[in-house]
């Protein structure tokens, strides 16, 4: 087991109008074993509860991740793209944290960013991103279902995750939607 790889989540970020879902799945695999249905990889962050942040990858290096993250926003109060970048950079810049196997999704009523461990902070262009396994396959549906329908982006989050959960064998459809 020592070089087992872990894979596991699909995560997904879609904004509309001014409302704002994050929505991951609870699966957590080890090599080719379920280890656990329900974990929580979607949070609320930030003085009021209002940024939500969503992880894929080690799950131990995504909270570390995440903490360091509140702590950003928290020394640059509550903003965002300011605690994004400064994360990014330390993430890319520190010896301990660019060995940290993850990615994050952040989002707050107006903004939404993808945080890599490279230094990337990348805002999408349509307002839909996606990380983890099953995470293009939910983008692709996410994509789909907003041009072609009149859902809420709650309903197309759901049925997007539903979508991953059937083609991706590391997501499953135990899904935490938040929403702004």
């Amino acid at each position: 087991m020592k070089n087992t790889k872990v894979r596991s989540t699909t995560i997904l970020c879609i904004r509309k109008g001014t409302k704002v879902v994050m929505a991951g799945d609870g699966q957590v695999s080890f090599g080719d074993t379920v280890v656990k249905h329900s974990a929580k990889k979607v949070r609320r962050l930030g003085k009021g509860m209002n940024i939500l942040a969503g992880f894929a990858g080690s799950t131990a290096d995504a909270l570390t991740l995440l903490e360091k993250f509140e702590q950003m926003l928290e020394k640059y109060s509550n903003n965002l793209t300011r605690a994004a970048v400064e994360l990014a950079k330390e993430w890319r810049t520190d010896r301990l944290l660019r060995r940290l196997e993850a990615l994050l999704i952040v989002a707050d009523a107006d903004k939404t960013f993808l945080l890599s461990g490279n230094g990337d902070v990348v805002e999408p262009d349509d307002g839909i991103v996606a990380i983890g396994s099953g995470g293009n396959f939910a983008l692709a549906a996410a994509r789909a279902l907003l041009q072609n329908t009149d859902l809420e982006p709650k309903e197309i989050a759901a049925l997007s995750m539903g979508i991953a959960a059937r083609i991706c064998v590391y997501t499953n459809e135990e899904i935490v939607l938040e929403e702004l």
